[in-house]
């Protein structure tokens, strides 16, 4: 489910039930998905899963709903606080703007009066959400354009030296496979290690370069089956050698718009993604689907039995040169992450449906 299609999570925070059950009532009845708590303890368990906004009594068992609520959203900080109370004083209204809420409602409160005050707090939970859009865009403008001021330098200063380097290697390869095969393994074995590095910074330079400087983009009818089914089974081999599964279950779905290459390229990024996090035994899974008949999109999941993606990590996994790896460019899913945008599609990190990481990715049907 993308951002946009979740349905918005509103709290109630009363230790009248029959209140909690009337407000529950109107509020689901207009798309919103409703979790009650009837003191504060309660309220801060349930506000661990995050909410948009949260409907707060001043007076609980507990405790005072004006304390509550800034650690309500210290829990979801782009979620509002709403305080209700039974006696609208000014009193009540300073300590509401004290506390962080953006509006408060006086109890018994009327029905269209209960759904425009949550619905003004949607849309500051909306604004907030933006704002940190264009924040996270702004960071990542920024190091494209670092990364594009290097890309000419780095094209020449190193990709030169490294090729003088391999070509000097296989020559010294070629040599010391003239010698008697009982000196060869002591002296080859640092040469292969040798070579596996510049191979490995070879491609490092190739992300920068691919990233700063895109190629141009002809979108043609591509089968989601024929990609999905080329990369893993280039990965089985690998999977076996690991102790690792490798599952498909892909149905039945219209070509997509794209780049057979590139989008090649995302799912080979995203399936080894998902087989380095994977202990013995772990379960890597591709599948694809419409998640409605007449959808504009192909949903196409990549699953792992892994420990999964933390939430933090969640928004800076795309960025470029953000990485929780100990060796890598950082620009692996940041490349994965143009690639889909250029196809005009969406990418998420999700909790996969039997727990570890779930990448979910959207791509527009071909025309």
């Amino acid at each position: 489910m993308t951002q946009a299609d979740r349905r918005p999570r509103i709290l109630v925070v009363d230790d009248n039930a029959g209140l909690v059950a009337n407000l529950s009532e109107i509020l689901e009845e207009h798309g919103y998905v409703v979790h009650g708590a009837g003191s504060c303890a309660r309220a801060l368990e349930e506000a661990a899963a995050g909410f948009d906004v949260a409907l707060v009594d001043l007076r609980l068992p507990d405790g005072d709903g004006t304390a509550l609520a800034p650690r309500l959203k210290d829990r979801s900080p782009d979620g509002e606080v709403v305080l209700l109370t039974g006696f609208a004083t000014l009193e009540s209204a300073v300590a509401a703007v004290r506390a962080g809420a953006c509006a408060y409602l006086v109890k018994p409160c009327a029905t269209q009066e209960l759904l425009a005050t949550v619905e003004q707090a949607m849309r500051q939970v909306r604004l907030h959400q933006e704002k940190r859009e264009l924040s996270r865009r702004a960071q990542m403008a920024e190091k494209l354009a670092a990364v594009g001021s290097m890309t000419a330098g780095l094209s020449h200063e190193i990709r030169n030296p490294l090729n003088a380097a391999a070509l000097q290697l296989t020559v010294l390869e070629r040599r010391l496979q003239k010698l008697s095969r009982e000196s060869q393994p002591a002296l080859l074995e640092p040469l292969q290690l040798v070579k596996d590095e510049i191979r490995r910074l070879d491609h490092i330079l190739e992300d920068f370069l691919q990233f700063a400087r895109p190629r141009e983009f002809a979108p043609r009818p591509v089968s989601v089956a024929a990609v999905v089914a080329k990369v893993l089974d280039l990965l089985q081999g690998e999977a076996e050698r690991r102790g690792l599964e490798i599952r498909r279950d892909l149905a039945p779905v219209p070509p997509v718009a794209g780049d057979e290459e590139r989008l090649r390229q995302v799912l080979m990024n995203l399936a080894l993604n998902g087989l380095d996090a994977l202990p013995r035994g772990g379960v890597l899974e591709v599948s694809c689907r419409l998640e409605q008949p007449d959808a504009p999109e192909v949903a196409i999941f990549v699953d792992d039995t892994g420990p999964g993606v933390p939430a933090r990590v969640r928004e800076r996994i795309f960025e470029p040169f953000f990485t929780t790896k100990a060796a890598g460019s950082g620009l692996g899913l940041s490349i994965v992450h143009a690639i889909v945008t250029q196809h005009g599609g969406s990418i998420l990190v999700e909790e996969a449906p039997g727990g570890g990481a779930r990448f979910a990715l959207r791509l527009p049907r071909a025309a």
